[in-house]
């Protein structure tokens, strides 16, 4: 997450016993929860638009691809870091890269990217993305 034109942000969370598999650490797509959670947070307590804010405005986000490498994993009780931040915007969709460090060792233990697409509620349909939204997270 090195050449961004836009903010990155971090978000603290933690493991929780049903995150937890079969081999005993966390599940390959729970980390894929907690990036979502992440930017759930992010959106309202840092960009100041909260999800809530976008579906007023009759706008909804859509993942239209993600990919992810994992690293080393995640078990019971630990804590981590999920960093994140626009890579890149189109007409349509942003493309969030991903962090998520252990906090107690600051290794990485997964990232990659999404690719959010904006739709209307109303009809299901991609949307461009506003200026004023683009603006917005330019900051």
């Amino acid at each position: 997450m090195e050449n961004f034109n836009y903010s990155k942000f971090e978000t603290e969370l933690s493991v929780r016993p049903d995150d937890i598999d079969m081999n005993n650490h966390v599940h390959f797509s729970k980390y894929l929860d907690y990036v979502l959670a992440a930017r759930h947070d992010q959106l309202k307590r840092c960009y100041k638009m909260s999800m809530e804010d976008f579906h007023a405005m009759g706008y909804n986000w859509v993942v239209k691809n993600c990919f992810i490498v994992y690293k080393r994993p995640l078990f019971i009780s630990d804590h981590f870091i999920v960093k994140t931040g626009i890579e890149s915007i189109n007409a349509s969709s942003a493309k969030v890269a991903f962090e998520i460090i252990k906090k107690e060792t600051r290794k990485l233990c997964a990232d990659g990217n999404f690719e959010f697409t904006l739709i209307s509620i109303a009809s299901g349909k991609i949307q461009k993305i506003p200026q004023s939204i683009i603006d917005h997270y330019s900051f």
